[in-house]
């Protein structure tokens, strides 16, 4: 997608959100949006299933309640991404930057992506005896994520 269709796309959204005429909600869905600069940009209730967001700036952009289902966003950057209750099921965020802050509260997971928290919190190492005890409670099922080999080793 070249930048001036995304950018039609993005103006018609932000009518949409603001309720005005001609308005229309950002359908991304199948999208090629490599490395495409998306920092701060609204994309509240946008539809991005299956869109191709591999190394995309998403840096502060508002994804709430955004359909991600099985977008590729290997590599993006979601520093301070607002993704509260969107829904990445099936999405790929191997090597990309999750937001750890409240912007994530809500987020919706499959199982996969779950693993894949899990198996990040049981590869670090804490200092606190009650926290490794959860780490020990949690390693059945961080083994079975699909970065388990790279971050727990033998484990």
């Amino acid at each position: 997608m070249n930048k001036d269709e995304l950018n039609k796309i993005l103006k018609l959204h932000k009518k949409w959100l603001d309720e005005e005429e001609g308005g229309v909600r950002a359908d991304l869905q199948h999208a090629d949006l490599q490395r495409a600069d998306l920092q701060d940009t609204n994309l509240l209730w946008a539809y991005l299933q299956d869109a191709d967001l591999q190394r995309a700036d998403l840096k502060y952009a508002d994804l709430q309640y955004a359909d991600l289902q099985r977008a590729d966003l290997k590599y993006a950057d979601l520093q301070r991404a607002d993704l509260r209750d969107a829904d990445l099921r099936g999405a790929d965020l191997d090597h990309s930057c999750f937001p750890l802050w409240c912007g994530s509260k809500g987020v919706k997971l499959d199982r996969r992506l779950f693993l894949q928290l899990v198996a990040h919190i049981c590869a670090v190492d804490v200092d606190d005896e009650e926290c490794k005890q959860v780490q020990a409670q949690l390693t059945p099922l961080a083994i079975q994520s699909h970065v388990a080999w790279f971050l727990l080793g033998d484990e």
